[in-house]
């Protein structure tokens, strides 16, 4: 079997307990690469200040070798803060409105892509399989290519792909489109997101789709594309919510809610989350349901995210206000409506508090997959369990048909929805919740990693 190589923009080692990290794309990468031994190179987070990096940082555990590279305090603020998140970010979350293009930025993201490139070329042997993945290092097999590395090159989208009226308004969307034809297979989380990359080169006269859409021919190049829809290890992590909902951690946490019903939401702290629309639903939900006040708790978990980036700190006080505001309007002495925590919960406890939540509440207005939706179902308890309530725009809607899914943008339909699932029979809540349970099961994350791996490596 061919050596797997994968590249990301950040690499997370794990501790020397061996324990996974927490997070979609850690856990699974770190499952693909246990099972087949290999390389996995990117970013280590840290910056070389004005002095280029020094060599890379290899460490062994296990079959995995990590290989890590500082960055210069200009490259991280060009290709990382500048056009990776300023500009490819919002537009593929259909965010126009925020994107900031430069063309000092946009020079930077291709240079650490170059740079990115001549750091793996050592580490390569002539059959290994590579696998790129997500939107900071879309260039990354174009640099290899014209290195002359003839490998199997894959790439995988973690995030939305926008329809071509989005995209092409991006002043270097050509670019970025030849980029993708230098890869093998282009996988995308969902058919709909194939669609709008397909319909953009048919559109623009750049392509075409090939053989009932699974294949393109674009720029001089033929290769595959397909949509690959990423998960999580479905049994362990049941397992694990069995035994973290007996420890003590969420034991107090059980009391804290004092017999209350408990809502919760678990987000990055991002415009693309649909947090202050969901703090409006769960709002409309209390005005209109009077009952349930003093009676259910939403807790927000909201670990900080790219705090460097203007819009993320505006966000910050705005949610935490907003969350003040409710709290004040509605709460009394002895009940506070929302719970914000604004930092890392420990991967046990999230996993207990999903299991003890008799709503999951994962409304964003627009994401790639989202796996906490997919971890909320795996914690249930089967004799008991809760309703998750998910957006349309989320990728996970395509596959979690037992969820009940809500315009993130109608505040009354996400009120009504919240009451829904509080109110509903067991039967109702066994039922959909089985119908989920069984897909991901069937579609856990080493069925997304063979699928995507099969058919790279396929002629």
């Amino acid at each position: 079997m061919s050596r797997l190589v994968v590249v990301s923009n950040r690499v997370t080692v794990p501790q020397k307990s061996g324990d996974a990290p927490a997070g979609g794309l850690a856990v699974a990468l770190q499952a693909a690469l246990e099972e087949r031994g290999g390389i996995w190179m990117g970013w280590s987070g840290n910056s070389s200040g004005e002095r280029g990096p020094e060599k890379l940082d290899i460490r062994e555990h296990g079959n995995i070798t990590y290989a890590l590279t500082d960055l210069t305090d200009t490259d991280v603020e060009e290709y990382y803060h500048g056009f990776a998140n300023r500009v490819l970010w919002p537009i593929c979350h259909y965010r126009l409105d925020l994107a900031e293009y430069g063309r000092k930025e946009m020079a930077g993201y291709f240079r650490v892509n170059r740079f990115f490139a001549h750091k793996l070329a050592p580490l390569l042997k002539p059959d290994d399989i590579i696998w790129v993945h997500d939107y900071h290092l879309i260039p990354l097999a174009a640099e290899l290519r014209q290195m002359g590395f003839k490998n199997k090159i894959g790439f995988f989208l973690h995030i939305p792909w926008p329809p071509a009226d989005v995209l092409f308004a991006m002043p270097v969307h050509e670019q970025i489109m030849r980029g993708l034809s230098q890869y093998d297979l282009v996988g995308f989380q969902t058919d709909f997101d194939l669609d709008n990359f397909g319909g953009g080169l048919v559109r623009e006269g750049i392509g075409e789709r090939l053989e009932g859409g699974k294949k393109f021919s674009t720029y001089g190049r033929t290769f595959k594309g397909g949509a690959y829809s990423i998960s999580i290890e479905t049994k362990a992590f049941a397992e694990f919510a069995v035994k973290a909902s007996k420890s003590s951690m969420v034991r107090k946490a059980r009391q804290s809610v004092e017999g209350r019903d408990l809502i919760i939401g678990v987000d990055r702290l991002d415009y693309s989350k649909g947090i202050t629309q969901r703090i409006d639903g769960f709002e409309q939900f209390l005005k209109l349901n009077p009952a349930y006040q003093n009676k259910v708790t939403y807790l927000q978990v909201t670990p900080k995210s790219r705090s460097e980036v203007p819009e993320y700190e505006q966000m910050q006080r705005t949610v935490a206000e907003q969350a003040g505001r409710v709290n004040g309007a509605l709460g009394t002495v002895d009940w506070v409506p929302i719970r914000y925590v604004n930092r890392s919960v420990p991967r046990p406890l999230l996993a207990g508090l999903y299991r003890l939540a008799k709503i999951g509440l994962v409304t964003p207005l627009r994401d790639g997959m989202n796996l906490v939706a997919k971890e909320y179902v795996a914690a249930q308890d089967p004799e008991d369990p809760g309703v998750l309530v998910l957006s349309r725009f989320a990728g996970a809607a395509r596959e979690l048909s037992g969820a009940l899914l809500v315009n993130p943008y109608d505040i009354e339909g996400t009120a009504h929805a919240i009451a829904r699932g509080l109110t509903m029979s067991l039967d109702e809540r066994k039922q959909r919740w089985e119908k989920m349970m069984e897909h991901l099961l069937k579609y856990d994350i080493n069925r997304w990693c063979d699928d995507f791996l099969k058919d790279l490596t396929e002629e």
